[in-house]
């Protein structure tokens, strides 16, 4: 109700204001949205009416609240009195507040000026620790000690305590001279004394370095013990190198100079007294593969004496063992050999020398490596510098003996020697003797070619004439071959070299050449087959059991070995049936050309023949079995030879039997005069051995 009076209180004072025409309709509009308006208006109140009804129930309400205040007239003064006291109050109140507001305000400047003061302080403060932590270092770097002093002057340098000195110093040397370069002043106040302290040191350390190095003078003197010891104390050397480096280098030029010498007369020495050791009799210029043996020439042929074992100039025998168990065995020690009246083979003198030096050289490679702290070429270089002239005594000895050594396995060992050597030094991460083990090859591989080619030349040149008197049995020629083949074939297993296999083919045909050449002198083609086959048979035995079964070598001779057992199984049997034979070739020929009809001119022999092998053929067996047991050295040669005649022999009775069922022979009464087949097996089965 009173928002609606508001309302219309709005209204008239709208038309009394004059307000614009325009706004009248807006503020009309207003009222007549109005909850209280809308309400009366759709209950069908006049509003004129209810607008005096209104307004004096406003009066009414005015009226009371009049009355109301006069009642409580004494309540609201007491109230103002109240309120006039609470302002005071709260005027105090707001007079100490805003004294606690200055208070504050100038307590937080207090503070703001102490955060102030105290970052400057922290910062100060690490100022100074810095600082001293630096002047701590330095004047703990700079001082020299009194210790060290006593330790460097006093001590002996083999004493732990002058190498644990030794290091202090040197690092504060470093310390001085990198400080001198900004000029610190502490330095002048220490760099006299330090400057002291380090040549004491040096002196003390040159003199004990040069006498460890002077002692690998004196004979019989155990020099890698003096190595031992100066790696020991390897940190010498560095303080020289970066204090004195003309002291290191007069110790570096002192240690070469010697321990060159020292090498080149313990290798000398040690090379002249194991050559004494070789056997007397090492192969000479006559001791090639096609020359006569001295011991079958005549009285006057030559001076020279025979040769007691000759065999091993062609035959390896264990000689390669000492590419396997005894590679890396201990080297030969000559006064022990010589107390024990030992020889040796020049393969095991070489590998000895040899192993000695591929030791020391490992040993002192690694040692300069690490004394003198240098590497790669470096290295090389000083390794050469020490043992050139070692190395170089060596070439010249290999050399010397190489241009007089016909022992062509011995030099085959050796090339084999040299490679597993150089392979041992790779695998111990040394290369310092590649060029050395090269030169060697070369050397060893030129005279083994050389004498390989006298060999050649020697069968080449050979006159079977000249021999002395040749029999069936295998040649000492031919024997030598087989085992000079076999001993170079298997040691060139292990390493393959073409070159070496091209020799050896080579040497192979003018040795069949030379088989060929003796078969020759042989009247009979049966004793010529004899022959061959035996030396085929030797030659082939030998090789097969050196080497692998499938070597070039092997498979060779078998053929030759198959095509000459063949033939002379046709020889053997031609003298008993050979008759049986000729005409199961000749029908047989006649057959395939398909002139079947002209096989009746052969009736005339068939009876003979049947007649013949069933009177005769054991008879012919057994003299068979005794010619080719009598004619072959080697009995299970001999054996197969048989057996293969005997197989050779009933396939051709077979083939004789199966021309009985063409139509010329069918009807000759002979053909139940033919030998069973069952029967001659089961005799031949009594000369097959039982191995």
């Amino acid at each position: 109700m009173m928002e609606f009076g508001i309302n219309l209180d709005n209204l008239s004072s709208v038309t009394s204001d004059d307000y614009v025409l325009d706004n009248v309709d807006e503020h009309i509009q207003e009222n007549l949205e109005d909850e209280l308006v809308k309400e009366a208006l759709e209950s069908g109140v006049d509003l004129r009416q209810y607008a005096k009804q209104i307004a004096k129930e406003l009066q009414k309400v005015e009226c009371d609240s009049v009355k109301d205040y006069v009642a409580e007239s004494k309540h609201i003064a007491c109230l103002h009195t109240q309120i006039g006291e609470c302002d005071t109050i709260l005027e105090h109140m707001e007079s100490m507040l805003h004294g606690f507001q200055h208070d504050l305000s100038s307590i937080s400047a207090e503070i703001q000026c102490l955060q102030e003061q105290s970052v400057a302080m922290n910062v100060k403060l690490k100022n100074r620790q810095s600082i001293k932590s630096e002047l701590s270092q330095l004047v703990d770097e700079m001082v020299v000690p009194e210790i060290m002093i006593n330790q460097i002057i006093e001590t002996p340098v083999t004493e732990r305590g002058f190498l644990e000195q030794l290091h202090e110093l040197n690092h504060k040397i470093k310390f001085v001279k990198q400080h001198s370069y900004n000029e610190t002043a502490a330095c002048k106040d220490v760099q006299d004394i330090v400057e002291k302290l380090k040549y004491k040191a040096i002196s003390k350390i040159r003199e004990f370095v040069l006498q460890k190095i002077f002692s690998f003078r004196k004979p019989l003197s155990n020099y890698q013990l003096g190595q031992d010891a100066l790696l020991n104390f390897r940190f010498f050397y560095e303080f020289l190198l970066s204090n004195e480096r003309h002291v290191a280098k007069e110790v570096r030029d002192e240690y070469v100079e010697t321990v060159s010498k020292v090498y080149l007369s313990y290798f000398k020495s040690y090379i002249s007294r194991v050559m004494k050791l070789q056997f007397d009799e090492a192969a000479g210029k006559d001791d090639l593969m096609a020359i006569e043996d001295s011991s079958k020439r005549g009285f006057f042929s030559s001076s020279k004496p025979a040769v007691r074992n000759r065999s091993s100039v062609f035959t390896i025998g264990k000689r390669d063992r000492i590419l396997v168990e005894e590679l890396e065995a201990p080297i030969i020690v000559p006064h022990a050999a010589q107390k024990n009246e030992e020889k040796f083979s020049f393969e095991s003198l070489f590998r000895s020398q040899h192993y000695a030096l591929l030791d020391t050289s490992c040993r002192e490679y690694l040692f300069i490596c690490d004394f003198f702290m240098i590497s790669s070429s470096a290295a090389q270089d000083l390794f050469n510098s020490i043992l050139g002239k070692t190395l170089a005594l060596y070439v010249k000895h290999v050399d010397t003996y190489c241009s007089d050594c016909y022992d062509s396995i011995a030099l085959f060992l050796c090339i084999h020697i040299v490679h597993k050597y150089k392979v041992i030094m790779h695998n111990r991460e040394v290369a310092c003797l590649d060029r050395f083990w090269d030169t060697v090859n070369a050397i060893l591989w030129q005279r083994f070619d050389q004498v390989v080619r006298m060999h050649i030349r020697s069968v080449v040149e050979c006159n079977v004439n000249h021999l002395a008197s040749i029999d069936v049995r295998p040649h000492y020629i031919t024997r030598r071959y087989a085992e000079f083949s076999a001993a170079i074939v298997n040691i060139n297993e292990n390493f393959p070299n073409p070159q070496v296999e091209q020799t050896l083919s080579e040497l192979q045909i003018e040795v069949q050449n030379f088989i060929l050449r003796l078969a020759a002198c042989f009247s009979e083609r049966k004793d010529q087959l004899v022959f061959l086959i035996n030396n085929y048979d030797m030659m082939l035995n030998v090789i097969m059991e050196r080497t692998v079964d499938d070597s070039k070598e092997s498979e060779s001779f078998q053929q030759l070995l198959n095509s000459r057992t063949q033939e002379y199984v046709e020889e053997i049997l031609a003298p008993h049936f050979g008759g049986m034979m000729a005409f199961v070739k000749e029908c047989e020929a006649v057959i395939e050309s398909g002139q079947t009809d002209k096989l009746g001119r052969f009736q005339q022999k068939v009876v003979p023949l049947v007649q013949g092998f069933a009177a005769g053929w054991r008879t012919s067996v057994d003299l068979i079995s005794r010619e080719v047991t009598r004619s072959f050295t080697n009995f299970k040669v001999g054996s197969t030879i048989v057996q293969a005649a005997f197989t050779n022999l009933i396939q051709y009775y077979h083939r004789f039997q199966k021309l009985f069922t063409q139509n010329p022979f069918k009807s000759i009464p002979a053909k139940s005069e033919l030998v069973n087949m069952h029967l001659i097996m089961v005799e031949m089965k009594k000369y097959k051995p039982n191995f």
